[in-house]
């Protein structure tokens, strides 16, 4: 007979698997550089066993411009010049899930990208135009984003799921914008970065590169304040909190 406690964990699943749903575990921390690209590399926050670096699958032919990943269903998406190429790559079943063109991306313009976990929708940084577009994970046009300032060079997305915004780096300052381009506030670091931008929403820091690759991922406080540095240094960057339970 199944006892109580048994039904309760079973119709607990069965929502889970109703509804769609992810459980989020120790963060992790994902870097992917050109002296390695075969490999994205994983540094877990809490539980360094728990590291196990995921194939890139990047050809010799491919050039990489934008990395992000989704903890709800565990997948990192490529963004691929010349920026219009998008790979998505199944952390867990180490496997490409899929690849897609997206024709509003255009293509001649290449750069970083985010992924908004609640619903998976991706936001394309646009630097020659100055906008950002936002697709579905499917590769479904939603709109473009044109954004009320005029970052010099636009280089990092991030998105915080805590207060849904997005932040936007250009040199060494950081914008903070609703997601509809309005600025909202900006920062200044105080430490020389590139390449692409983070952000762990739970302790309210950024990740960014750190000018020369061998000096790490700079991680700095809201305030802009550098706090830390991981090694080893990448240009591309993304986090997100290791999912128990991922349906998709």
């Amino acid at each position: 007979m199944t006892t109580r406690k048994q039904f309760l964990s079973l119709a607990v699943g069965c929502l889970a698997l109703l509804t769609g749903c992810a459980t989020p575990g120790p963060l992790h921390v994902y870097t992917l550089s050109p002296t390695q690209p075969a490999i994205i590399r994983d540094q877990a926050s809490q539980a360094p066993t728990d590291s196990a670096d995921v194939p890139s699958f990047l050809k010799a032919e491919d050039q990489l411009t934008g990395l992000a990943y989704d903890p709800f269903t565990d997948h990192f998406f490529l963004r691929l010049a010349p920026g219009n190429l998008i790979r998505v790559v199944d952390r867990p079943a180490r496997a490409i899930k899929r690849e897609f063109t997206a024709e509003q991306l255009g293509s001649s313009d290449g750069g970083d990208l985010a992924v908004r976990p609640r619903d998976g929708h991706l936001f394309f940084l646009q630097p020659r135009q100055r906008t950002i577009v936002e697709l579905t994970r499917l590769g479904e046009f939603v709109r473009v984003i044109s954004l009320s300032f005029t970052p010099a060079v636009p280089m990092g997305i991030a998105y915080d799921a805590t207060q849904h915004q997005l932040y936007v780096l250009s040199q060494q300052e950081i914008v903070t914008c609703e997601v509809s381009g309005r600025e909202k506030a900006r920062i200044r670091l105080d430490r020389a970065v590139r390449g692409s931008l983070a952000f762990d929403d739970e302790r309210r820091e950024f990740y960014a590169p750190l000018s020369a690759p061998a000096e790490g991922i700079g991680v700095f406080g809201p305030d802009g304040q550098w706090r830390r540095t991981l090694s080893p240094g990448a240009p591309f960057v993304d986090l997100g909190p290791r999912s128990f339970l991922r349906l998709f």
